[in-house]
């Protein structure tokens, strides 16, 4: 048996990047070898073993053949006979498929040491076409590697992939574990371009597709363009190193622009609900996890009204702490905000411009949350129910956050 370090690992190394995981082929072997060499089998679909020391996995060579649509219609082949090439040749771009033996030697059939120097995320073969995942991987990398581009000739193979209707084929849980990916990438914006690019945005996410070209007040979006916005945006999350769910937040926050009536443009009126009821239907499509979801309902219904907190009464801004339910979850509200402030920074010539709503939220959160809510509530037994006690609850906060705003000011 002979073992080659191949894929991500060598990518990284060979880009002076740091190795998180390495991944080894193994070519003339055999299960049966590998398990009496006390490796451990754990491959599903096909045999991946895990090294007894390291645990690090090593999958037998394989070749595989289209069997069926989607991702999972490949028949998989696998035998000592089966050599690296042969196993190269099925990865999805060049930059992945460069192999190291065990004394240090690079195998690199597919020129993919070429393409890491010239910065390009070619495909390997024309089996790339076979797989609609590898569409939304590319995309992801294009986040990741900043300075790549993406060949003409595999760009090309890709839009033909989504005419041919390989990317309708694609299951949901495939298209988040991508997309989240991606967004957790250096520049999320540059996987949503080449998604663009491609056409696969519009099959796989047409509510934020459809963004594009739908004008915004230039007083309020220099960019004027909706989805240049929401690229801005998100790529200041970004920057910020926000969480996985402010990320997602910032990108689906003005989804109901593309709703807009064309008679009331460039004004989206109304645009706050109409991004909830959308982002309801990704959220159910893709199959995104709870919290994620809630945290994105939240900035797409409150952010309007957040951007405007200096201008709201204290009734009004301890109503909208109650709809954040920021008094059980005040971390949440650092999230809320984390998403609004890239939504505002997020827009031509915004980046070092004063954001004082924050600061004016968290005020009023510090004074309310520190009324006294059980001795108000055991006072109030007796004189009414429930109701009558959340009302008494509600309007000491007010007076709380008047008293705080006025000692601020």
């Amino acid at each position: 048996m002979n073992f080659y370090c191949v894929g991500g690992a060598i990518r990284d190394e060979l880009l002076g990047l740091p190795v998180k995981d390495r991944d080894w082929v193994v070519v003339g072997g055999t299960p049966e070898e590998l398990v009496a060499a006390g490796f451990t089998p754990v491959g599903k679909d096909f045999p991946v073993f895990l090294h007894p020391d390291t645990h690090e996995e090593y999958a037998l060579a394989r070749t595989e053949r289209k069997v069926a649509r989607g991702y999972k219609g490949f028949s998989v082949y696998h035998a000592p006979e089966v050599t690296l090439e042969d196993d190269l040749r099925r990865r999805d771009l060049t930059i992945n498929a460069i192999a190291r033996a065990q004394d240090g030697t690079l195998v690199d059939p597919h020129g993919g040491l070429r393409d890491l120097q010239a910065h390009v995320l070619r495909h390997v073969s024309e089996a790339f076409a076979e797989d609609p995942v590898r569409i939304l991987r590319l995309a992801r990398f294009a986040a990741r590697f900043t300075e790549f581009t993406v060949a003409p000739e595999t760009l090309a193979l890709m839009r033909w992939m989504v005419d041919d209707g390989e990317v309708d084929h694609l299951v949901a849980e495939r298209v988040w574990q991508e997309l989240s990916r991606g967004l957790m990438e250096r520049r999320p914006s540059r996987m949503f371009d080449v998604l663009r690019d491609c056409g696969a945005l519009a099959r796989i996410f047409p509510e934020l597709d459809r963004l594009w070209g739908v004008p915004q007040r230039a007083d309020y979006h220099p960019e004027v363009d909706t989805g240049v916005h929401v690229m801005m945006v998100i790529d200041h999350a970004a920057a910020s190193d926000c969480s996985l769910a402010v990320r997602f937040a910032t990108l689906a926050h003005d989804l109901g622009k593309g709703e807009t009536p064309p008679d009331i443009l460039p004004r989206h009126i109304g645009h706050e609900a109409r991004s909830v009821a959308l982002l309801d239907g990704v959220c159910a499509r893709l199959r995104v996890p709870t919290d994620v979801r809630d945290l994105a309902r939240l900035v797409a219904r409150e952010h309007g009204l957040i951007h405007k907190a200096l201008e709201l009464r204290p009734a009004t801004l301890v109503q909208l702490l109650e709809r954040l339910d920021a008094f059980r979850r005040p971390a949440r509200v650092d999230d809320v905000l984390a998403a609004c402030e890239a939504d505002f920074r997020g827009r031509l010539g915004y980046a070092a411009k004063p954001y004082p709503a924050p600061a004016r939220i968290r005020l009023a959160l510090q004074a309310a949350a520190a009324v006294n809510t059980g001795a108000i509530a055991a006072a109030a037994i007796g004189e009414g129910g429930a109701d009558a006690i959340r009302e008494r609850i509600h309007q000491a906060r007010v007076a709380a956050v008047i008293a705080a705003i006025d000692a601020a000011e």
